[in-house]
């Protein structure tokens, strides 16, 4: 029953995958081009959402003890430059190569599978090496923003849906809206029959 869990959960993860077009390599791509932001939307909604529901499950006592692991400054920062470059270039995340290579997608499953053993290996052959190094710097140990900032957690989730509802305004109705393929089409449309009246 133990492993029967992860496993329908990772089908359902990579069923929403799928099924929001979220293992595209356009779609992951156009993020970092301004041009997409559905992941981000789709992240931002998952934090908003799992941020919530562990304040509530802890206030509730149904998850009383939730572990957190320690925060180490320069390894994350090291880590997500790595992550992001790695998922820019290449057009997908771990998680994104598994779906795709679920989907039969032939660039997933051959590329994208070798690139995600030999990262793992990397950081297998590497960890040793490197992470006691990078624990000496910027470790603030298990700590967690409610505690950092000495509010109370409700707070805290309160003050980041305000920001990601204000964020969710601004990728949809303001000025961080992608420019839509649709507009384009029409001004290259309308371009083109200035053009011919010419």
């Amino acid at each position: 029953m133990s492993a029967l869990a992860p496993v329908c959960l990772g089908v359902a993860f990579g069923w929403v995958l799928h099924k929001a077009g979220m293992g595209r390599y356009d779609v992951i791509v156009n993020v970092f081009r301004f041009k997409d932001l559905t992941v981000l939307k789709f992240l931002l909604s998952a934090l908003l959402t799992g941020m919530l529901g562990l304040q509530l499950l802890g206030a509730l006592q149904l998850a009383p003890h939730v572990p957190v692991a320690p925060t180490l400054l320069l390894g994350n920062l090291l880590g997500g430059l790595v992550f992001g470059v790695g998922m820019a270039t290449a057009g997908f995340c771990p998680g994104t190569v598994a779906a795709g290579a679920g989907e039969g997608r032939l660039d997933y499953l051959v590329p994208g599978s070798l690139g995600l053993y030999t990262g793992a290996v990397a950081f297998g052959l590497l960890y040793p090496s490197v992470f006691p190094w990078l624990a000496k710097h910027g470790n603030l140990g298990e700590v967690t923003l409610p505690a950092l900032m000495q509010v109370d957690g409700w707070l805290v989730v309160l003050m980041f849906w305000e920001l990601g509802l204000m964020l969710f305004y601004l990728i949809e109705r303001g000025p961080l809206r992608p420019p839509s393929d649709d507009a384009s089409h029409t001004h290259a449309a309308s371009a083109s029959l200035r053009g011919s009246a010419r």
